[in-house]
């Protein structure tokens, strides 16, 4: 959403695809989770009143949304892509199955997953977690707007304390959020790292996959 606060900035999504579009050019596999927190987050909207599954479904249609989006401005930048989604909807994307997607990346298509799990009550963060899994992803790069991972709300309290390197375990004992507990308890299980890094600061992606120490590894 860049600096509207709200929906889709033109120019942000364009910076964000090329730098993905980079990326894949590189020769790497690339399937990208998207949220709806620019439009609607369910948990927030359960919280002032709407029914929590009704909500988390407009979660899930918002990511819809937002793929639509990226995937337009990543075929501008001349890539292939599959949005897939949790939730049928075949006049607009493809249904999520398995073995399809894998065989998109290695056709050297990207893949834009939508919807999340497809379930009330999970979030992106697990839904991006459970999509690593199953399409054998070698780590997750989670894109938010800070630079790693804090003790605290480093958007609130300045003297917050990073970690460049942090386990799950700390991560749970800590009651940190950079993912929810269920994302990084199935990470944990299955020894799938995660790196936490600012998308907003451009090149960041292409430093991450480059091997640069940029943001917070999470593993053991």
């Amino acid at each position: 959403m860049g600096c509207r606060g709200f929906g889709v900035e033109p120019e942000t999504v364009k910076r964000i695809a090329q730098e993905i579009h980079e990326v894949h050019q590189w020769g790497v596999q690339v399937a990208i989770v998207v949220g709806g927190g620019n439009f609607i987050r369910g948990v927030a909207a359960s919280e002032n009143g709407c029914d929590r599954v009704v909500a988390d479904h407009m979660g899930m249609l918002a990511t819809v949304i937002n793929a639509l989006a990226l995937q337009d401005a990543l075929e501008k930048c001349g890539s292939d892509t599959r949005v897939i989604t949790a939730i049928e909807m075949r006049e607009i994307a493809e249904p999520f199955i398995r073995r399809r997607a894998i065989r998109h990346m290695e056709k050297g298509r990207l893949v834009i997953l939508a919807g999340g799990t497809g379930s009330p009550y999970f979030s992106t963060d697990t839904a991006a977690a459970l999509r690593g899994m199953e399409l054998r992803s070698d780590v997750i790069l989670k894109a938010t707007k800070v630079d790693g991972v804090y003790d605290r709300d480093p958007l609130l309290s300045p003297d917050a304390m990073k970690f460049p390197h942090i386990t799950y375990r700390d991560v749970l004992s800590k009651g940190l959020t950079v993912m929810d507990t269920t994302a990084i308890s199935l990470c944990m299980d299955n020894s799938l790292p995660i790196i936490v890094f600012n998308l907003n600061v451009p090149g960041n992606l292409k430093r991450v996959v480059s091997g640069e120490k940029v943001g917070s590894l999470v593993a053991d």
